[in-house]
């Protein structure tokens, strides 16, 4: 999709964080927009970010109810006509080992990194599909996805299975030669605002901290700090849908790193722990 300035996209998770700087820099493109985010004050702060003439609507939602996510497609579809571009953005940071974690640990991260996606496909995905013409979905998944380190078991599980509900919907689409295109968005530090994600986890969800997590918690407050900005995540993730890229990778790094886990399982050896972004 080379032209995006006259299309129209909806975003979840864009209160802050890459969904922010995404809004901001689709409205300055000219695309309109259709907004949700669980904050409502953090989602009228971004309303307020798209600066005057921008044309867009706001919903809080929850992405990881069904409902929630089918009312925002209502929305997004009765405001703006119809959606060309779909980021699924919403997500959430748990750490912690597999066998310490509680099982409301799993749950969370799942029903939000995962569930979040899946819901956000079934609502817009067909009402895309007919409503004909190109179109662009992007899945915010993480490096997590791709690579696995120990301690992070309840946040890499769920983005291990966002890529490959990512990945699914990509051959889905492929196979029934559809103008539709998928990208899977796999940052790595990036500085937002995913160490505080237990400011939006439901109560009935709550956990009591254990060494694991807050030690992991202390490990992602300083991978985002020494992140790289949002601002570039946002035009890598352009890039890709003008480009038409399945894999959008934020560091260098990575790709080399593909490279030395495929040949670790091609060979049955355990692959090695991910150092990509503390290499010199």
């Amino acid at each position: 999709m080379r032209e995006l300035r006259g299309r129209a996209a909806a975003v979840t998770g864009a209160g802050s964080g890459i969904g922010r700087a995404l809004s901001v820099r689709l409205a300055r493109e000219g695309v309109r927009l259709a907004l949700a985010d669980l904050d409502g004050d953090a989602l009228a702060e971004t309303e307020r970010a798209l600066g005057p003439g921008a044309a867009a609507v706001t919903q809080v939602t929850d992405v990881g109810d069904e409902q929630s996510v089918q009312a925002f497609a209502d929305r997004a579809f009765a405001a703006l006509g119809e959606v060309h571009l779909l980021f699924n953005n919403a997500g959430v940071y748990m750490g912690g080992r597999t066998w310490t974690r509680p099982a409301a640990d799993f749950e969370w991260t799942l029903r939000v990194n995962l569930w979040g996606i899946l819901h956000g496909v079934r609502a817009f995905v067909p009402r895309m599909i007919e409503q004909g013409g190109e179109g662009h979905i992007v899945n915010t998944c993480s490096v997590a996805g791709l690579f696995v380190g120990p301690g992070a078991a309840p946040y890499t599980v769920s983005k291990w299975a966002a890529f490959a509900a990512t990945l699914s919907l990509a051959q889905e689409l492929a196979l029934e030669n559809s103008p539709l295109r998928v990208s899977a968005l796999c940052p790595g530090g990036v500085q937002t605002r995913i160490h505080e994600s237990e400011r939006g986890r439901p109560a009935g969800l709550a956990t009591e901290p254990g060494e694991d997590s807050a030690f992991m918690g202390e490990m992602i407050a300083q991978t985002v700090a020494g992140g790289i900005p949002v601002e570039k995540v946002v035009e890598d993730v352009l890039s890709a849908v003008r480009e038409e890229r399945f894999l959008v990778l934020t560091h260098p790094e990575y790709a080399p790193g593909l490279a030395e886990q495929a040949e670790a399982l091609a060979a049955g050896r355990l692959p090695g722990m991910p150092d990509f972004e503390m290499r010199e």
